[in-house]
């Protein structure tokens, strides 16, 4: 059976580490030679605004990684408004990678890029991806955040976010829980970590009302991960269309699964009074 970590606790490694800890990530990690880190940069605002991931976050997984013997980078790619590069700067990011001795690559200006072909997708054909996505275990380093639309920004629709294209903002109108099934069925993450030290409870995922967590939530089962997430915000997983057809092509499970560590309850309670 999966399992989603959650633990609440103060802003820390020590959090991260614990919830880490519950799951199975060596096993998942094991094949691979080379993790990338994706974070979430889809504005330059700092993680205590909810929109993007927290260094702390990162480095923590960073550690767990390299005690691994693996190679480690952080990577993400430009979007429609915000320019990658500045954005590691912006966040704080760029400062802890330094601290640390990583490195932060932006995909979409890699000269190897690749273009995979979408099999029985929703509305996708096929998309372009740095080819270093294709060869890599990929962390989900993600934010927790409620929004329109897909119910929850978490995991896999931080994925997206792979995509080498610019101008994301196109691929909405072709329907994002499409989009965000079409790619995660064709370059699955390998596992989830997502940051709820402070989240977001918005319209928009780079804008809204911070939400104080205070939680990490990490799991190798991505589907699940994000079901735990879309409960949390009070909705039914089963409503989530991309949830629901990921579950159904057999990425990971939306109901069978079990949440070690500490309860949603409370954090149910903290999102309903933001």
């Amino acid at each position: 059976m999966s399992k989603v970590a959650v633990i609440r606790g103060e802003r820390s490694l020590e959090t991260v580490y614990k919830a880490l800890d519950l799951i199975p990530y060596k096993e998942a990690l094991q094949q691979w030679d080379r993790v990338l880190i994706k974070v979430n940069f889809v504005t330059s605002k700092t993680w205590d605004t909810g929109t993007t991931t927290d260094p702390i976050v990162v480095e923590a997984i960073i550690n767990r990684v390299r005690d691994l013997g693996k190679e480690v980078l952080v990577v993400e790619t430009d979007a429609t408004s915000t320019n990658a590069d500045k954005a590691v700067v912006k966040t704080g990011m760029k400062e802890m990678l330094d601290r640390v001795s990583v490195d932060f690559v932006n995909m979409r200006k890699l000269k190897e890029q690749v273009k995979l072909n979408v099999i029985d997708g929703k509305t996708l054909e096929s998309f372009k991806v740095a080819k270093i996505a294709t060869e890599s275990a990929i962390i989900s380093a993600a934010k927790l955040k409620a929004v329109s639309g897909v119910i929850v920004s978490m995991g896999l629709k931080n994925m997206f976010g792979t995509l080498s294209d610019k101008f994301k903002m196109k691929f909405h109108r072709k329907g994002l829980h499409k989009v965000i099934h079409d790619v995660c069925k064709t370059l699955p993450p390998t596992m989830s970590v997502v940051d709820g030290f402070v989240g977001l409870k918005g319209f928009m995922p780079m804008r809204g009302t911070p939400v104080p967590f205070k939680t990490i939530i990490a799991s190798t089962d991505s589907v699940a991960c994000d079901s735990v997430g879309v409960q949390i915000v009070g909705q039914d997983p089963q409503d989530v269309d991309y949830l629901r057809w990921l579950h159904e092509f057999g990425l990971g499970e939306i109901q069978d699964f079990e949440i070690v560590g500490d309860s949603i309850e409370p954090l149910k309670e903290i999102f309903t009074k933001a």
